[in-house]
């Protein structure tokens, strides 16, 4: 199920998305797609020539189906959300998103994206209950 569909105009090619709290300065892309750590994940994404859609979606099972036709998984995996806040942002700080997930605690998250070896201008986020 769909839960929120945003279009986010980003200045910088990194988008962050996660927990509430302060993302650890140490978290770099380092060249690649995606980087996470326990709180936070880094998405690479096509900077000021078009707005980067982002759709979330809570699955009705933990089973997380795989992505949609045309869509590279670049993350699978925990990430901790204390508060049960869950923040999409660019790393500028210009553009915020939150939405409040049922209750706290570490959720599998999935991200695919459009285009995993270039700037992705769509990114879909599944948010389930960590197994």
């Amino acid at each position: 199920m769909q839960i929120a569909g945003l279009d986010l105009y980003v200045n910088h090619p990194i988008i962050a998305l996660g927990s509430s709290e302060w993302m650890p300065a140490s978290l770099e892309l380092a060249g690649r797609a995606a980087a996470a750590c326990e709180t936070h994940l880094l998405v690479r994404v096509q900077p000021q020539t078009a707005l980067v859609k982002v759709r979330i979606f809570l699955p009705d099972t933990e089973d997380l189906s795989g992505p949609a036709i045309g869509f590279t998984t670049v993350f699978d995996g925990p990430l901790m959300l204390p508060d049960g806040r869950f923040v999409i942002g660019d790393v500028m700080g210009q553009s915020r998103f939150a939405t409040t997930l049922p209750g706290p605690g570490t959720r599998r998250v999935r991200v695919d994206v459009d285009d995993a070896v270039g700037h992705a201008h769509a990114v879909d986020i599944t948010v389930a209950r960590d197994s």
